[in-house]
């Protein structure tokens, strides 16, 4: 199993200290979001700053730039990177995307899509020489110039991953591209009887395998080097929960646990916002559903009983020890 953390927030001049002390603890990766912060940047000066650890984006949102601006970002930080940049991208909500970024909204599935047929018809060109002419409803990219086209890789093209939330999403990122990234607001009981069929399913409609394909997430991790720390962090998740819980869009969650009267109640509350109570609102147990939780020296087994066997990539602190992320590496 995988090991990554993330340096989003990391002032772009500590940036290279930061990765070098991680690589040299064993993480298998970091990840940068984009929410204050650019994700590209720090990825950049990680390429250079690093030799084995895997730079991800997880996630960028797709529908801000053109997709022919991500190709060439990820072109860039593979070739940087000496090929372990995984593009990582998601659709977000329309509110975000419409009043945030200013652009027009559409179903984020099939354009999800095109994106990433995209994004592969342009790595082709620059890479085999092919004619770009991709005709898509969302996007159409006919005009490749040798003055804008980049040197071929040497070391092999970015893998793509994206975000994928409900079943339309799973089906795209099955038929389109190298892995998953699985909401944390995940349990046990949904990954197995929700999305791992929904995933199994449509790759192997496609002529696939999951043994190809890499899911990532789908849960939390509180822990910490005591107990005042796992406490702490599983406060933030009971918060969590009581945010994503109360979108109805994250109810099929709730559903499989019977849970839906309290999707409801978190509903109204945020209507009302009534942040600080809906948070009260979580209870232990159901918190308990959607984190592996544990100090440092009782985390692997948990983080083994909650995602093994489904997703191959899960998250720690930065501060975690290097004799942890063997133990974990090994599951």
């Amino acid at each position: 199993m995988k090991t990554i953390t993330s340096i989003t927030g990391t002032d772009l001049n500590q940036v290279g200290s930061k990765v070098a002390a991680l690589e040299t603890s064993g993480f298998s990766g970091v990840t940068t979001q984009e929410n204050r912060f650019n994700p590209f940047l720090p990825l950049a000066v990680a390429a250079t700053e690093s030799k084995s650890l895997e730079l991800r984006t997880s996630v960028a949102i797709a529908f801000a730039r053109s997709p022919m601006a991500s190709a060439n970002l990820g072109w860039d930080l593979q070739a940087a990177s000496g090929g372990r940049f995984v593009l990582g991208i998601g659709s977000q909500v329309k509110g975000h995307n419409v009043r945030r970024f200013s652009v027009p909204w559409s179903a984020p599935a099939p354009r999800m899509r095109e994106y990433v047929q995209a994004v592969r018809a342009i790595w082709d060109c620059w890479q085999n020489g092919t004619k770009l002419d991709y005709q898509g409803e969302h996007y159409q990219f006919t005009l490749m110039t040798p003055n804008f086209a980049p040197e071929p890789l040497d070391c092999g093209l970015p893998k793509i991953q994206i975000a994928a939330v409900g079943p339309a999403m799973m089906k795209v990122a099955a038929e389109e591209c190298d892995g998953a990234m699985l909401h944390g607001f995940c349990t046990r009981k949904y990954l197995d009887d929700v999305v791992v069929p929904k995933f199994d399913s449509a790759l192997e409609k496609v002529g696939r395998s999951r043994d190809d394909f890499e899911l990532s997430g789908g849960g939390f991790v509180a822990t910490g080097a005591d107990d005042e720390a796992v406490t702490k962090m599983y406060e933030w998740i009971r918060q969590r929960v009581g945010f994503y819980g109360s979108t109805p869009s994250y109810w099929p969650v709730f559903e499989v646990h019977d849970l839906m009267d309290l999707g409801h109640k978190l509903n109204e509350m945020s209507k009302n916002g009534q942040w600080d109570e809906m948070t009260r609102e979580v209870p232990d147990d159901v918190v308990d559903l959607f984190a592996a939780v544990g100090r440092f020296d009782q985390i692997a087994e948990a983080i083994a009983t909650r995602f093994g066997g489904v997703a191959s990539v899960v998250g720690m602190p930065d501060e975690t020890p290097p004799d942890l992320l063997q133990d974990i590496a090994a599951l």
